[in-house]
């Protein structure tokens, strides 16, 4: 169960409401408590939000109208959020900030290895969703441009980032990438060369305000080599520092 602040003490900041097209954010968490409030911060500052209580009425709603953000409780019954998550990234890449208690990093690693973006921990202030929601959202909004706006696109060999279309190719095939994987990919590319400790990343790409652990940025390097590198096990460009971090090499 979550530890909720006062019902009067919720973000006052409305700036992210789109009278014409709210975004929509999805709530998949059994218990109805939760949900609610949830609910309840999220309407306050714009979105438009459905809940799910379990995995299968989840997956039922993300297909029928695709979501811009999920938020994921990991204890669900039957179908649990791992597995939700899990298919979820089979053709989506959707942000997922997970909700799981404390004490489950090794559930955390496996949800960031299957796509997961962002996580919160119970028990927690529901003003903490609210303010991660709307940090994800503002990376998507900051660099969301009409299609037919121009690519802006930055080349490195057979690799091609667009930025303003939040788009990665490799050899003419459009990467899967998840929010948080374009965000790391594309802070790294910006910066060529630079050698970034874990914790620096931590702080530029996720946020200075996350607290998650360091290991989150090794999963995530992991996955983006498994979509970016044409080898994985011997990368070209998203290359290891051993003893200090990662770097990217055009």
């Amino acid at each position: 169960m979550g530890e909720w602040s006062a019902p009067d003490d919720q973000p006052d900041d409305k700036s992210v409401a789109d009278a014409a097209a709210p975004r929509r954010v999805l709530i998949v968490d059994d218990e109805p408590s939760i949900r609610e409030v949830l609910t309840h911060y999220l309407t306050r500052v714009g979105y438009e939000v459905v809940q799910a209580a379990d995995g299968p009425e989840a997956l039922r709603l993300a297909t029928a109208r695709p979501p811009d953000l999920v938020v994921l409780d990991l204890m669900l019954p039957g179908l649990d959020g791992l597995e939700v998550c899990r298919r979820l990234r089979a053709w989506s890449a959707v942000p997922i900030v997970m909700l799981t208690a404390r004490g489950e990093q090794e559930d955390i690693l496996r949800g960031f290895g299957l796509g997961a973006d962002d996580y919160v921990t119970k028990p927690f202030s529901p003003r903490e969703v609210v303010v991660r929601v709307q940090a994800i959202m503002r990376r998507i909004e900051a660099t969301t441009v009409p299609a037919m706006a121009l690519d802006g696109a930055v080349r490195f060999g057979s690799l091609v980032i667009q930025p303003p279309l939040r788009r990665a190719e490799r050899d003419g095939q459009v990467l899967d990438l998840t929010a948080k994987e374009f965000d790391l990919l594309h802070f790294l590319t910006s910066h060529p060369n630079l050698v970034f400790t874990r914790q620096q990343l931590l702080d530029h790409v996720w946020g200075y305000d996350y607290f998650g652990d360091a290991s989150t940025v090794t999963v995530h390097i992991h996955r983006l080599r498994e979509k970016v590198e044409t080898d994985p096990a011997h990368p070209r460009h998203l290359k290891t520092v051993w003893g200090v971090g990662y770097k990217f090499e055009p």
